[in-house]
């Protein structure tokens, strides 16, 4: 409230119309807490019914109002929940899109096959979150699976959510393109960076990109692309590499995968700020590119946040893109 009576007093002042971007970011502000305010009221207001409602039925002894009240308070519970979620969402690029890559590691086919379940598992998430989804890139596997993939992920606070899964995705189960049935041990690294419209500070030199056009690899019949219209980049002094098949116009392929290799720089460049800001505070989290952030244990029906030590035993669920147990603690965590 105090908040919003600086801005409303700032609002006041006669020479902010002269600064259009400054009026807008703080009618945004304004807009914000106005609308933070309304739902605590909301809640506040559920909170005295329900009180109400609990001491009715406990008058009356009545087990149905109380089992109504119960579900009701779970409700009040969920949009707190929503709220505190809010007050995590206030990095800089949190409120973007986001990208995902995804890379197998070493182990063929088995790294292979685990790649492309990670991917359905983040594309279950994020059409559960209900946001638009786009495979900008898809390499296939030899056999089975993907080699490596790119998911444009859009809708408010995708990156938000997302940022702390960057690292490796470790799977111990038996391996079943092996007849001896022994178990194997999988990696999987995604890395997650904003897309950033306007504001990116990043240049970068045209001499510095090696650009490699090739046919589009697709599921067949009409998915195919006939010509030579998939874009790689690759970024020589970071060694970054960025590839675009999502266009039948190649033109179109390589200007995206210039866009996805800035935001990776961009992305690259935080990251680094940040560790080295966690070292400093001399933090016990390692969030740098490439950390195991997760184990999955098929054999004993068990997946382990590393970070986080939150545990799950419904493998199927976590796979099928219920993922918010782990993410929300690591975002609490600020990790």
């Amino acid at each position: 409230k105090k908040k919003l009576l600086i801005i409303k007093e700032k609002l006041q002042n006669p020479n902010i119309w002269k600064n259009i971007n400054i009026l807008l970011s703080l009618n945004k502000k304004k807009s914000n807490i106005e609308n933070i305010l309304l739902t605590l009221d909301d809640i506040n207001q559920e909170i005295i019914d329900i009180n109400e409602l609990i001491n009715l039925a406990i008058n009356c002894n009545d087990k149905k109002i109380l089992k109504e009240s119960i579900k009701f308070l779970f409700q009040i519970q969920k949009k707190i929940d929503n709220l505190e979620l809010q007050k995590i969402f206030v990095k800089k690029n949190d409120d973007k899109n986001c990208f995902i890559d995804i890379q197998s590691g070493s182990g063929g086919i088995e790294s292979q096959d685990w790649a492309k379940i990670i991917m359905r598992m983040y594309l279950k998430w994020a059409e559960k979150k209900k946001y638009q989804v786009t495979i900008i890139n898809e390499s296939p596997g030899e056999v089975i699976g993907i080699k490596s993939s790119t998911i444009h992920i859009v809708g408010k606070y995708a990156f938000g959510w997302l940022r702390t899964e960057s690292g490796i995705h470790r799977l111990i189960r038996k391996n079943p393109f092996n007849s001896s049935g022994k178990r194997h041990t999988s990696f999987v690294s995604t890395f997650m960076y904003p897309e950033i419209k306007n504001d990116i500070d990043v240049s970068i030199n045209m001499k510095d990109l090696r650009v490699d056009v090739y046919r589009a690899s697709g599921s067949g019949g009409q998915h195919v692309n006939r010509t030579e219209s998939a874009v790689r980049i690759t970024h020589i002094p970071t060694g970054i590499v960025t590839q675009c098949q999502n266009s039948r116009s190649q033109h179109k392929n390589k200007d995206q995968a210039i866009k996805q290799i800035k935001y990776k720089i961009y992305e690259l460049k935080n990251k680094i700020k940040e560790k080295t800001k966690k070292k400093i505070e001399k933090n016990k989290f390692n969030i740098s590119w490439g950390y195991q952030i997760r184990s999955y244990i098929l054999d004993d029906s068990r997946i382990k946040d590393i970070r986080t030590g939150i545990e799950s035993n419904n493998i199927q669920s976590v796979l099928n893109g219920n993922l918010d147990q782990f993410i929300q603690a690591s975002l609490k965590l600020n990790i």
